[in-house]
């Protein structure tokens, strides 16, 4: 009945199961082809651990799950595969690969590299937010990053067109803009009608003269 002695555990249910329907078994690797043979979680590894084929069967078996090639039973398999990043790698800045969410012992000079890779990435996800401008693509003149009340998400706002330049520096053009398009009636400030109100608040940052008060 089982290995442990308890007289509960059921040998007999498959942990990982191949959809052949999506599929042949010969993309298996060896390695996984004996997890499924002898239904045994990932969990409890052929390989071992911190090995190459470690990392590579994890890899190889997220890629399959991913796809709904794999079937996966075991909840610890599971959570591993859906949860981590093991059987992946980051590269520090000093070139060195480390293996993801696999605990390691590192030096003090890699833990700051790591530290100091982690701060610039963070910087780079988080964009200034309304700060408008110039946009290369989507078929608007500007851009703006905000962040949604609602969902706190940052959401880009694209808005404008080419032909602001010229228009924004007549006082008369500016008012009849303001009228049109009922600016300071309540606009979100996740809509574009919100940026294209206020764009000549911006004018300077966007490469004008000055900027402008008021609406448009």
């Amino acid at each position: 009945m089982c290995d442990c002695g308890c007289g509960t555990c059921d040998k007999s249910q498959k942990n990982i199961m191949l959809n052949e329907n999506v599929a042949p078994k010969q993309i298996l690797s060896e390695g996984l082809q004996y997890h499924i043979n002898h239904k045994i979680p990932l969990t409890e590894h052929v390989y071992r651990a911190g090995s190459s084929a470690y990392f590579n069967l994890w890899a190889e078996a997220r890629a399959l799950y991913s796809r709904n090639i794999l079937e996966i039973k075991n909840t610890d398999d599971l959570e591993i595969l859906t949860e981590t990043d093991l059987g992946h790698y980051g590269i520090l800045e000093n070139g060195t690969k480390v293996p993801l969410d696999f605990p390691i012992e590192l030096t003090d000079k890699e833990i700051k590299s790591l530290l100091v890779e982690a701060k610039k990435k963070s910087k780079k996800k988080t964009p200034k937010l309304n700060k408008p401008m110039r946009s290369s693509s989507g078929g608007k003149a500007y851009k703006v990053y905000v962040r949604d009340p609602k969902t706190k998400k940052i959401k880009t706002v694209r808005f404008g067109s080419g032909g602001l330049r010229a228009k924004l520096n007549n006082p008369k053009a500016r008012k009849a803009f303001a009228a049109r398009h009922k600016c300071g009636t309540g606009e979100p400030k996740t809509s574009a009608r919100y940026w294209s109100c206020r764009i000549g608040r911006y004018w300077k940052l966007l490469g004008g003269s000055k900027n402008f008060s008021g609406f448009w």
